[in-house]
């Protein structure tokens, strides 16, 4: 079954799917982050993090890296929501406003355009209060494989 065969529905749980089997082993964004996946739908994710002691520079604001890495991994699970293997080939970041110990930071990645085996994709970092922390743009490119064996796919 290929995605284009699916019903809005079965790409939407197979995109789901995806989103727990890749999450379940992201020891990165899960256990070293701290990050939870609150959304992965077919061509957009939502991952959310804590900005805790540890992700703090010696401005005592969040290193850039961290919101990096919450963008970079939102990113990961909006390309390869409809269940091909895609890995990034180039992202840029923009940091407009500081992260502080406490804040709460969520990252809304959406698809903007997918065209053969490239794909862009916003990514927008808020804190708890919605203001705007960062917006990043990565560039997709599937490589061989899926996240979940095809022969899973229809079950």
């Amino acid at each position: 079954m290929t995605q284009a065969s699916l019903t809005p529905e079965q790409a939407h749980d197979l995109s789901r799917r995806v989103g727990e089997a890749m999450f379940s082993v992201d020891v990165a964004s899960k256990d070293t982050m701290g990050m939870e996946l609150l959304a992965c739908e077919p061509g957009r994710s939502m991952m959310r993090m804590t900005v805790r002691a540890l992700h703090l520079n010696g401005h005592q604001i969040c290193h850039g890296g961290f919101i990096f890495t919450l963008a970079d991994s939102t990113f990961a699970f909006a390309c390869n929501s409809r269940n091909h293997n895609t890995v990034a080939a180039g992202c840029s970041i923009e940091f407009l406003k500081p992260a502080y110990e406490g804040d709460v930071l969520t990252c809304e990645g959406v698809e903007q355009v997918q065209s053969g085996r490239h794909g862009i994709y916003d990514m927008r970092v808020t804190n708890q209060k919605g203001q705007t922390v960062a917006l990043f743009r990565g560039k997709s490119a599937q490589i061989p494989g899926t996240v979940i064996p095809t022969e899973e796919v229809s079950t």
